[in-house]
């Protein structure tokens, strides 16, 4: 399984174009000449989708993924990875937390394709749970399964944090679990929003053992920028 760091950025919306000027100019070209950067995924948010369940405000003014094949090369370039986060500007809130990155296989496939569409659904599931390892257990070991058998599904991830490395600079976001759907465009995720599949995985969510922390559900548009 590959190892990332994921920057998010948050703000006001007002922000986004300074937020994504710092990083255009100062983390993405220090980060695309690491040794052992597989690769580099820029996310935006994106308007337009339909899900009955969640509609979520304030979503980050951009996420960064850095993806390495391995922790000892995820934690070899930590270093470099955090040296550039110096001169966040000042109206932004910075979180940079390390995870291992899991994909599962979808519309029949036996194994998981690369990830190559561009529209995410991102999902995190942020601290406490009653029993952390429980309710995650319980989620992968079914949701992954049901979004598979979403119309028009492209990919399935789920993230697991890490406590190292850690950043100098910013700190890790609470997350006890991430997870993504990807599809080719907004328009064939919304026809996944109103097929059966939802509302099955709704009544999945239903089951989760008990937990108190913030869940976000953020749609966005990513840019491979290396790799």
């Amino acid at each position: 399984m590959p190892f990332v760091y994921e920057l998010a950025l948050s703000g006001a919306a007002t922000e986004a174009v300074t937020a994504a000027a710092w990083f255009d100019a100062g983390p993405a070209q220090a980060w695309m000449r690491i040794r052992g950067l597989s690769a580099l995924d820029l996310y935006r948010p994106v308007d337009g989708t339909e899900d009955p369940y969640n509609k979520d405000d304030g979503p980050p003014l951009l996420i960064a993924v850095a993806e390495f094949a391995s922790a000892d090369a995820l934690a070899a370039a930590a270093p470099q990875l955090d040296l550039p986060l110096a001169g966040l500007p000042l109206a932004t809130r910075a979180t940079f937390t390390p995870m291992e990155r899991k994909f599962y296989p979808v519309a029949g496939e036996t194994t998981p394709g690369p990830l190559r569409a561009p529209f995410s659904y991102v999902v995190r599931y942020r601290r406490p749970a009653e029993d952390e390892a429980a309710f995650v257990a319980h989620y992968v070991a079914d949701h992954p399964r049901l979004e598979a058998q979403f119309p028009h599904i492209r990919s399935v991830m789920c993230y697991f944090p890490l406590a190292t490395p850690k950043s100098e600079r910013c700190a890790p976001a609470d997350y006890m679990l991430g997870n993504e759907v990807v599809f080719d465009s907004v328009q064939d995720f919304n026809v996944a929003m109103q097929s059966p599949v939802r509302h099955e995985m709704r009544a999945h969510f239903h089951s989760f053992p008990k937990f108190s922390g913030a869940v976000t559900h953020f749609p966005m548009m990513r840019h491979r920028l290396a790799g």
